[in-house]
């Protein structure tokens, strides 16, 4: 039998300085997977941008020297309620229409999270478009200030304007 039996010999410190290297090299690789791997669902949550400050915000309305106070709360994306504060007896009693016009109105704007395309009975037309006003400028109030976005003169466009036609 011409087999020759060979003999590795290991030392111990070559195999410590062998499993401290692998293991640090599966540590690296795993590392730059979790660094480098798109995030998925997580920059979804983040780009959405809030379109209101969350609180109450309150319009005045002027009814025959009486103030009428519109109180819209929102949150941070949507309208919550519109409601009527600090009505006086006399205002309830001389403007019967203005409280079912405001609960119209709300209902309308609560669904919608908008004030476009809002119907109004012809009864209280006008009751409703100055309520409409007031709702407004409490939006406006609540609105996060748009700093980001450019202004109509740095974009090169002109703003929209409505001018009678030629005769």
């Amino acid at each position: 039998m011409s087999s020759k039996t060979k003999i590795v010999v290991l030392r111990m410190k070559e195999l410590i300085y062998t499993g401290i290297f692998v293991a640090l090299g599966i540590l690296l690789i795993l590392l730059l997977v979790f660094m480098f791997a798109p995030k998925g669902a997580k920059t979804d949550t983040t780009d959405t941008s809030d379109q209101y400050i969350p609180g109450v915000y309150t319009s005045s309305i002027m009814l025959n020297g009486n103030a009428v106070d519109i109180a819209v709360t929102v949150d941070k994306n949507s309208i919550s309620s519109i409601q009527m504060v600090n009505v006086n007896e006399m205002v309830a009693t001389m403007y019967p229409l203005m409280e079912p016009a405001v609960e119209n109105l709300a209902e309308q704007i609560i669904s919608s999270q908008s004030l476009e395309n809002i119907t109004y009975p012809d009864e209280n037309q006008y009751t409703s478009i100055i309520i409409l006003d007031a709702v407004s400028r409490a939006l406006d109030k609540a609105a996060i200030p748009e700093t980001d976005q450019e202004t109509d003169e740095e974009k090169g466009t002109q703003p929209e304007t409505t001018s009678k036609p030629q005769e």
